[in-house]
């Protein structure tokens, strides 16, 4: 009997020890991501033996994250040669030299869409940028141009998950006579867009902005969306950033938003222009309101946003001094054909009252398109 016993006990060992189990092992899928990457934040700092003075060495010595080419581990405040480098949200950052890069390893749900927002600027008075890849799928982001006075640049940017496993890139495709110059990075995150339902009655998809990227809890000058030249996948859901320039994702938490808990600053003038390609019934009526307003962040002046749909369209007025508030505005228009285009963009450019160099302007939200019967 006892040999029966031991014979049974080396059966179920060499079972387990072969890959079996005694219940069925569950693959979970990943969970809904709206958080910073693994060492997002590049707070958690290479060792001291991989870093000459700024430069960090060994491709694997920044934690979590892959290095290629010469990249910096950067401190925020002043730098050698008279540079401040601002880092809002830590303390600590990474400069891409040139055909530098890093990336990292992140695991999605295939087929689903994901946008990544990460805060960049400009190390130099060179024109700079930055590109931001995942297998199958990439951009060039200029960040020349600087939206904010107040601590650098914030963007999102989406692409579809094609596989389980994507790496995310980011990659100073410049050749700069300082090899030192490029962009300085200082947080990742990532967020899993939902897929968008209709509104009872509302042909607007994601007509209050609510659907969007993440933004940062901790500081927060908006989230630049880049135009569809730039990304074609829109980290706005429903939304086609359709202009030369971006246009800014705010978030209640740090601006005046009139409704809900985000809404679009339409921060570039004419350059920047924000559509959307709803469902209509042509020779029907229908009526788009929507809200104009200030965000609360001392842009001030006669702002005017000017709507489009089909053949009609409305400049809504709104006299702005920097301190929040809103109007609503709104259009009657004959559908002509089982599609309709409505854009908005703004009429004047404008800055902040006592900061000339951070562009802003009109607050838009709560887009809606009803029929009329």
């Amino acid at each position: 009997m006892a040999w029966f016993h031991s014979l049974c006990f080396a059966l179920v060992f060499s079972a387990l020890s072969n890959g079996g189990s005694a219940t069925t092992r569950v693959i979970h899928p990943p969970r809904y991501l709206d958080t910073l990457l693994p060492n997002g934040n590049f707070e958690l700092s290479p060792k001291k033996s991989n870093l000459n003075k700024t430069v960090i060495i060994g491709k694997y010595s920044l934690p979590k994250w892959e290095i290629s080419g010469l990249v910096e581990y950067i401190s925020g405040g002043p730098q050698p040669g008279g540079f401040y480098f601002a880092v809002p949200r830590g303390v600590h950052a990474v400069r891409l030299g040139n055909e530098a890069s890093i990336s990292q390893n992140v695991r999605v749900k295939r087929g689903s869409i994901y946008s990544l927002t990460f805060g960049t600027t400009r190390t130099c008075a060179q024109d700079e940028m930055l590109r931001v890849s995942v297998p199958g799928q990439s951009s060039d982001l200029p960040i020349q141009t600087l939206y904010s006075s107040s601590g650098g640049d914030t963007y999102a940017w989406a692409f579809k998950a094609t596989s389980d496993v994507v790496k995310v890139m980011f990659h100073n495709p410049g050749i700069q006579e300082d090899p030192t110059c490029g962009p300085l990075l200082d947080a990742v995150a990532i967020k899993e867009m939902l897929p968008l339902k209709y509104t009872k009655g509302n042909q607007v998809k994601n007509g209050g902005f609510e659907i969007g990227p993440h933004t940062f809890k901790n500081f927060s000058t908006g989230v630049l969306l880049p135009p569809k030249l730039q990304d074609l996948i829109s980290p706005l859901p429903g939304w086609i950033i359709e202009s030369l320039k971006p246009v800014k994702y705010i978030d209640k938490k740090h601006f005046f938003v009139p409704s809900g808990f985000s809404a679009i600053e339409i921060v570039a003038g004419r350059e920047s222009a924000i559509a959307q390609i709803i469902r209509t019934i042509p020779n029907k009526f229908y009526k788009l309101t929507f809200t104009i307003g200030d965000a609360k962040n001392a842009c001030h002046g006669s702002m005017v946003i000017v709507a489009f749909a089909a053949n009609e369209t409305v400049k809504a007025p709104y006299d702005s001094v920097g301190k929040g508030g809103f109007k609503k505005a709104s259009l009657i228009f004959q559908a002509i054909s089982s599609r309709t285009r409505i854009t908005f963009y703004s009429a004047y450019y404008h800055t902040r009252l006592h900061d000339y160099w951070h562009v802003c302007g009109p607050v838009l939200d709560d887009v809606s398109v009803i029929p009329l019967r």
